[in-house]
C-alpha cells in the first residue's frame, strides 16, 4: 500500500461530526469525511458524485501544532417580506492548528489525488468554507510505506513560535483507523456515504489513539534542573 499525506495549516479549521442546528461543533483533529470531502473538491467531483473509492481510504491524522478552540456567534436575515431573523448560531474552530493528515490505498489513485490537490478543480478548505489552508501547496507528497510509519516518518511541521512554547522534547499525537477488534477504540460517524445536499449519509468508524511520536525541538525551552539547583544550595 501507498500513502499520500496532507499538510491541514491554517488560521481556522473545522471538523465537525456531530452538528445540528444552531451549534456547529468541531473535533479536536481532522475529520476523514472533512479530508474526503477537501480530496473530492480537488478532483472536481459534485455532491452528488460516488465517492465510495475515496471512503475506503485508510485515514489517519498527527497532531503537530494543537490549536485553540473558538468560540463564534453568527446571525443571518432571511430575506422575504418581513426581513425575518434567524436564531442566532454557534460555530466552533480550531485557531492556529497544524496537522499532517494520510489516506492509504491503492497507488494509482493516490497519485490523481496528488495531482488534484496540486492544481485543484475547486478551492479547498480546512472543514468550512470560512477556512483556507494557509499554504498554497498542501501534498506533502505519495510515500510508498504504512500509514503508520508514513505519519511517524513525517517531519515536524509546527510553526517556530509555537516551536519555542514546547519543551525540547515533544510527543506529537497519533489518531489512526482502529483495525477490526480493537478494545479501545473510540466511534465516530465520519464515514461519508454520500455528500448530496439532499441525503447527507455518514457511516461508522472506529479510531485508535496509537503511541505519540517523540520529535526533538532544537528550539524549545529548557526544562528547569531542579536536583542541580538543590545541590549547588
Amino acid at each position: 500500500m501507498s500513502v499520500l499525506l496532507l499538510r491541514l495549516d491554517g488560521p481556522l479549521q473545522a471538523w465537525g461530526d456531530a452538528s445540528r442546528f444552531v451549534r456547529r461543533h468541531t473535533r479536536t483533529e481532522p475529520t476523514k469525511s472533512g479530508v474526503i470531502g477537501l480530496l473530492a473538491a480537488a478532483q472536481g467531483r459534485r455532491r452528488t458524485d460516488p465517492i465510495e473509492d475515496l471512503a475506503a481510504l485508510a485515514f489517519g491524522v498527527r497532531v503537530d501544532q494543537r490549536g485553540r478552540m473558538m468560540r463564534d456567534f453568527q446571525t443571518a436575515i432571511r430575506r422575504g417580506r418581513k426581513n425575518e431573523s434567524m436564531p442566532l448560531s454557534y460555530r466552533y474552530y480550531l485557531a492556529d492548528a497544524v496537522f499532517v493528515a494520510g489516506v492509504e490505498g491503492d497507488i494509482e489513485l493516490l497519485r490523481a489525488l496528488d495531482d488534484a490537490v496540486h492544481s485543484p478543480t475547486f478551492p479547498l478548505y480546512l472543514g468550512r468554507r470560512a477556512c483556507p489552508p494557509s499554504e498554497k501547496e498542501i501534498s506533502l507528497g505519495v510515500h510508498d510505506t504504512s500509514l503508520e510509519d508514513a505519519l511517524r516518518s513525517q517531519e515536524w511541521l509546527a510553526r517556530d513560535w509555537y516551536r519555542r512554547q514546547q519543551g525540547r522534547m515533544v510527543h506529537l499525537e497519533l489518531v489512526v483507523d482502529a483495525p477490526p477488534g480493537t478494545v479501545d477504540a473510540e466511534t465516530a460517524r465520519d464515514v461519508p456515504l454520500s455528500f448530496d445536499p439532499v441525503r447527507r449519509e455518514y457511516g461508522w468508524r472506529d479510531v485508535v489513539r496509537l503511541a505519540p511520536v517523540a520529535m526533538q525541538n532544537e528550539r524549545g525551552r529548557a526544562e528547569p534542573d531542579f536536583m542541580a539547583a538543590l545541590g549547588g544550595a
